[in-house]
């Protein structure tokens, strides 16, 4: 009996084509109704000029009808992400970057007479260390006419970007407000009025905004609109883009592991502890580091060629990482913007489009390094809640209990009431062996520092 196939529940807008997965791998098929595009894009050169580059991801061609669909002209199967990220997760300098590739994008297809048709974030991931572009069919035969995507450019990439650097403040937040991008009326509204003095902001948002909330009755799409006016577009975006400033790189938490090196040999003595558990464990081919901060622990796993997703709520830190592992030329580390007290939810069309960070999960192993005492005392989660939480994460998890006597507790208890009374090593024990087996326990430094080693219990 064939194997049903699964649609991805977020490829359902585009009539050119969907996602959907067949024995565990993932294809997208091309409609018929995109035939001539499509093989426009394939036998023009772009198609090989981007893989090759490295912009766009490489596909593999598959003439059999794997959906069984009516509409059916040729199957692709893209090369695997080995985890994907959405806007709402990435710092400034990430979405900038994604931003600066899509313009580039848009200048490339153009060399082909093709054009992008669109300019979502959410067709962009990291892929080995580089940004990547993941949607063969958003590319199309160009015609002279104002590019469609230009209005979605301005509210996905260009007005988050503005609103941070004029607030200088890291806000990816926002995108979950707006997901498919910030309105032009609100952008205008959130920064301040000395922004009209920019040329290119004061034309591609406040004069954009105006005209785009009017009833435009002539059809912009017969207006001519030559290939030099569409890559001086181009080159204004970028120009404005490339001279926003980075938010500033300092916040709480930059210089943690400067701090932390001076406790004695703490640092050292968890670096070894955590590189010889991980060298003796087997089947370890994804990771996520959670509280990862600038990434000290990420590079233990990056090193061995292992994935790490690399999680922090700071954006500030995340940023100074992604800075450093581009600049480094890293392939294995993915920086993400993540609250674990409030992970990136679950959303679009019912609840299904993007799923949550917990919904993404099923990592091999995670590492919870001087987390836990955030999340129990300064976020009042309970130690069962942290467990189960960290159960649906990953399969083994290396955790560094901090306990209520350690300095950094006592600091931030000095600044609340202590109501923690469940918070101590017995209690976390027992939280976390409801729903994991324990392996390994050192003790780290002089502090009364401890460092885990669980293993989930799977259900027989």
């Amino acid at each position: 009996m064939p194997t049903a196939t699964t649609h991805h529940p977020a490829s359902y807008r585009d009539p050119s084509g969907f996602i959907f997965e067949k024995d565990g791998v993932l294809y997208r098929q091309v409609h018929l109704v995109f035939k001539e595009h499509f093989d426009r894009f394939i036998q023009s050169g772009c198609y090989d000029s981007l893989t090759k580059k490295g912009l766009l991801v490489s596909h593999g061609v598959i003439q059999e009808n794997l959906s069984g669909s009516s509409e059916h002209y040729v199957t692709l199967q893209p090369e695997k992400i080995s985890f994907i990220s959405y806007p709402y997760e990435w710092s400034f300098d990430m979405l900038k970057d994604a931003a600066l590739l899509t313009l580039q994008l848009l200048k490339e297809a153009l060399a082909f007479d093709m054009i992008l048709k669109d300019a979502t974030p959410y067709n962009i991931q990291w892929h080995k260390g580089k940004l990547v572009f993941i949607d063969t069919l958003s590319f199309e035969k160009y015609e002279e006419t104002p590019w469609i995507a230009y209005r979605q450019f301005c509210e996905c990439f260009l007005g988050l970007l503005l609103i941070m650097h004029y607030s200088k403040k890291q806000l990816p937040g926002l995108m979950l407000s707006w997901p498919e991008g910030i309105p032009l009326d609100i952008v205008a509204a959130l920064i301040p009025k000395r922004s009209r003095f920019s040329l290119y902001t004061y034309l591609h948002i406040h004069l954009h905004a105006r005209y785009a909330g009017k009833d435009n009755k002539k059809d912009s799409t017969t207006n001519k609109f030559s290939k030099q006016k569409l890559l001086n577009l181009a080159g204004s975006l970028e120009s404005l883009i490339s001279k926003l400033k980075t938010p500033a790189q300092k916040s709480t938490w930059s210089g943690y592991y400067e701090e932390a090196a001076q406790r004695n040999d703490y640092l050292e003595q968890k670096r070894k502890i955590v590189a010889e558990w991980v060298q003796e464990m087997a089947g370890i081919h994804t990771v996520a580091d959670l509280g990862a901060n600038e990434g000290e622990f990420s590079r233990i796993l990056a090193t061995k060629d292992i994935p790490v997703v690399a999680a922090d709520f700071d954006p500030y830190c995340v940023n100074n990482l992604y800075r450093q592992i581009k600049n480094n030329k890293e392939r294995y580390i993915l920086p993400l913007v993540l609250d674990l007290s409030n992970p990136s939810p679950a959303i679009g069309v019912s609840n299904e489009e993007r799923p949550s960070f917990i919904g993404r999960s099923g990592f091999d192993l995670v590492l919870a390094l001087a987390l836990i005492h955030h999340l129990a005392i300064g976020k009042n989660i309970p130690l069962d809640k942290i467990a189960a939480m960290f159960s649906r994460v990953g399969r083994q998890l290396i955790i560094e209990f901090v306990p209520k006597e350690d300095e950094k507790v006592q600091l931030m208890l000095q600044r609340k009431k202590d109501i923690y009374r469940q918070y101590d090593e017995v209690n976390f024990v027992k939280a976390f062996e409801h729903y994991f087996i324990r392996e390994k326990k050192e003790m780290i430094g002089s502090g009364g520092r401890t460092l885990w080693l669980f293993k989930r219990r799977e259900l027989e």
